[in-house]
């Protein structure tokens, strides 16, 4: 049985470029994993981490054998 893979990946992103997803002008996120994957996902999975400062840490996207979005949560 195939189990649930984890992808780690660091973020910064200013409060003005995630303003581009509100604006319509984006709507994902690319970013390259720890493991040199370039992966991208909707930017609305990480809209609960926006602050004033925008989106900064280091992350874990968690996705189905199939590849299936489960959960992202931020690490650091």
């Amino acid at each position: 049985m195939a189990t649930n893979q984890f992808i780690r990946f660091k973020l910064y992103l200013s409060y003005d470029q995630f303003l581009a997803v509100y604006q319509g002008i984006a709507d994902s996120v690319n970013v390259q994993a720890d493991d040199g994957r370039r992966i991208r996902f909707p930017a609305s999975k990480i809209q609960r981490f926006l602050t004033k400062d925008g989106i900064q840490g280091y992350f874990e996207m968690e996705l189905t054998p199939h590849n299936k979005f489960v959960g992202i949560h931020r690490i650091a």
